[in-house]
């Protein structure tokens, strides 16, 4: 199994960038595409805490029952959260990268170079075009 784990959608431009940007770096991740696959209610928890960021942080308005479901309103526990995003996988913010450096929502995808655990990597070109220099800068492990 590999160090990096992405909980990916291949149907989204910042997951599908993330991605190739780990495989530029020369890592082939674990790949969980988590609308297939679905983290637990445990690992979303985890997933939460690692990132440093309240689980709210991970939910994602766009494309989502988001709005319909009232999520922005405050009166939702965690608990409560957690149980829409088992319901509505969806809900879950991606891409979102596991490695010995961190956990990150990478958005925009170039925010993965901070915790890959790689060396500085050649010029990367995004499916839109857009050219990522690497500073070579990582989070301490």
């Amino acid at each position: 199994m590999s160090e990096v784990l992405i909980y990916h959608n291949p149907a989204c431009g910042t997951s599908r960038n993330t991605l190739a940007l780990i495989r530029h770096s020369g890592i082939e991740p674990t790949v969980v595409e988590y609308l297939k696959t679905p983290p637990s209610r445990e690992q979303l928890r985890e997933i939460a805490a690692a990132t440093g960021q309240p689980l709210r942080a991970l939910l994602r308005e766009k494309g989502t029952p988001y709005a319909e479901l009232d999520l922005g309103n405050p009166k939702w526990s965690d608990d409560d959260l957690l149980d829409f995003i088992a319901q509505h996988p969806i809900l879950m913010n991606r891409p979102i990268v596991v490695t010995p450096l961190g956990t990150k929502l990478c958005r925009p995808s170039e925010e993965v170079l901070e915790i890959l655990p790689a060396g500085k990597m050649a010029l990367f070109t995004k499916e839109d075009g857009e050219r990522i220099e690497d500073s070579g800068e990582r989070r301490a492990g």
